[in-house]
């Protein structure tokens, strides 16, 4: 999901053309059973796309997630994957859910593939399925441009927009959550969480911004928002993942892992 990286950080670039025949097969897995080879090609697509990282911060990062989706090539080798963790909360006095995307990423070879956005969008709709009745909201730290763009690609409306002030209700809602996953590093009035050390950034040719990409109302959005996207800091962002408030292509993926 996502293909800049798509969910945290991202960091692919405008896609060259996908290949036609390479294909790339989805899998999820606790993250528990994941093998050491598993860890270590992850690590190895990761680390060619962020600095200011390590194995051991990775492999921590890891361990606080609880699923991976992974995607991978006819020789069974990963070429993308995304972490997430799934919260069960109490807000304002009512229950809900929120999938926290970690480390997203996909393979330079793969640029272009919509595996594992599809796959992504159709295990939210299996995690909802769980508890129906329950809202869902995907709870997202955002320190790359593309992946910004994402939540208009997923979502009909979705914080923080750069045409729509933030209700007061889904702000503190975000407040909560990014307070509750980072005490001591979440800014509320920029909303934006930063560490006094980096723990990741992308590469700086990753973090370039097109004229063209910066010309767009989005774009310029994120970069006034997150100045700092290129150390690390990252825009908290909010969305409910309810078939409603998808658009026609996320809907029908979600629905799919919905009935699954």
């Amino acid at each position: 999901m996502l293909t800049e990286n798509f969910p945290s950080g991202s960091a692919n670039p405008p896609a060259p053309q996908f290949q036609a025949g390479r294909q790339l097969r989805p899998r999820v897995h606790d993250v528990a059973r994941l093998s050491r080879d598993d860890r270590a090609r992850m690590f190895e697509i990761y680390a060619a796309h962020y600095d200011g990282t390590s194995r051991s911060r990775f492999e921590t990062d890891l361990e606080a997630k609880h699923l991976v989706l992974t995607v991978h090539s006819s020789d069974n080798v990963i070429q993308g994957f995304t972490t997430l963790l799934v919260l069960d909360d109490v807000f304002a006095g009512s229950p809900l859910r929120a999938i926290y995307s970690g480390d997203t990423i996909i393979d330079r070879a793969y640029w272009g593939s919509q595996v594992l956005a599809f796959n992504w969008i159709r295990l939210a709709g299996a995690i909802k399925a769980e508890a129906p009745d329950i809202p869902l909201y995907w709870f997202l730290i955002v320190k790359g441009h593309r992946t910004y763009r994402y939540l208009s690609a997923f979502s009909k409306i979705f914080y923080p927009h750069w045409e729509r002030r933030t209700p007061a209700e889904m702000q503190a809602l975000m407040d909560h959550l990014a307070s509750e996953r980072f005490p001591g590093s979440y800014r509320a009035e920029p909303g934006i969480i930063h560490f006094p050390e980096t723990h990741g950034h992308l590469k700086s040719g990753l973090a370039e911004v097109t004229a063209s990409e910066a010309a767009r109302a989005d774009v310029a959005y994120f970069l006034a928002r997150n100045p700092g996207y290129r150390i690390g800091d990252e825009l908290v962002c909010l969305t409910e993942l309810n078939p409603a408030n998808l658009t026609a292509l996320a809907r029908q993926q979600f629905l799919l892992g919905f009935g699954s």
